[in-house]
């Protein structure tokens, strides 16, 4: 008991963002320190045709700026966040999935391959839209001037470079989600054969609330970049700027 507790206490002080956090929280998953900075892990992400073309957005000449383009204003600001609380309200529903009558004896056994599906098409939702507004606010950004066109490249690029890893590894996250939910429905059994009368089925809501607070950690760290470009869209105060790449 002893050693399980301290396992537990060391897997709470998991640093790093939410996402992470609660991954490491609710799975097997040991997460250990970064081995390296961040700069020495992308240098062996980006290869070396990525690094030649890299090199080339940062020291070439001011790109040319489009002309005509479309404003970033108050209708695409809500636009922007009309899309993230309907990916919001999405993902409030894994809290109604496998509801039944709690007083319905022949009610079948919940199965994660309802929650997985909707995990699955949840994520599908997420890339398709912030897909869709990283290429806007890229061509939001060229239209601007050559420092905000030149950092729509850079984005471009490294969205390109990371993209791949990054979906491969939120692709596992259904699979870690699934060992936390028979752990837990494991454990319910064993405590209704312990405590038959004060035994509940809590468990399945605790997964639900579980998974989604990992739907919402994921929708932020894919909405990342996307916040980054907004800063750069969005007016500023005299006297403050937005760093670029430029």
């Amino acid at each position: 008991m002893a050693s399980r507790t301290l396992e537990a206490l060391q897997r709470t002080l998991v640093r790093g963002p939410t996402f992470i956090r609660l991954l490491a929280r609710l799975t097997d998953v040991d997460v250990p320190p970064p081995p390296a900075t961040l700069s020495d892990r992308l240098s062996d992400w980006i290869d070396w045709t990525r690094a030649v073309a890299l090199s080339r957005v940062l020291d070439a000449a001011s790109p040319a700026v489009g002309t005509g383009g479309p404003a970033f204003d108050a209708a695409e600001e809500a636009a922007y966040a009309a899309t993230r609380a309907s990916l919001t309200r999405a993902i409030a529903g894994c809290l109604e999935l496998c509801a039944t009558d709690p007083q319905d004896a022949q009610a079948p056994e919940p199965d994660y391959a309802v929650f997985r599906q909707h995990y699955l098409s949840t994520q599908r939702a997420m890339l398709t839209a912030t897909g869709r507004w990283r290429g806007r606010l890229r061509d939001l950004l060229g239209a601007r001037s050559p420092r905000m066109s030149r950092l729509a490249e850079l984005d471009a690029l490294m969205e390109g470079v990371l993209s791949p890893r990054e979906q491969a590894l939120l692709a596992a996250v259904p699979g870690l989600l699934g060992e936390h939910f028979e752990r837990s429905r494991l454990a319910a059994q064993q405590a209704r054969i312990e405590a038959p009368t004060t035994a509940s089925d809590a468990w399945l809501d605790g997964f639900r609330r579980d998974m989604q607070g990992v739907l919402l950690a994921e929708l932020d760290v894919r909405f990342l970049p996307l916040e980054g470009l907004l800063a750069a869209l969005r007016p500023h105060p005299q006297g403050r700027h937005v760093q670029t790449y430029a």
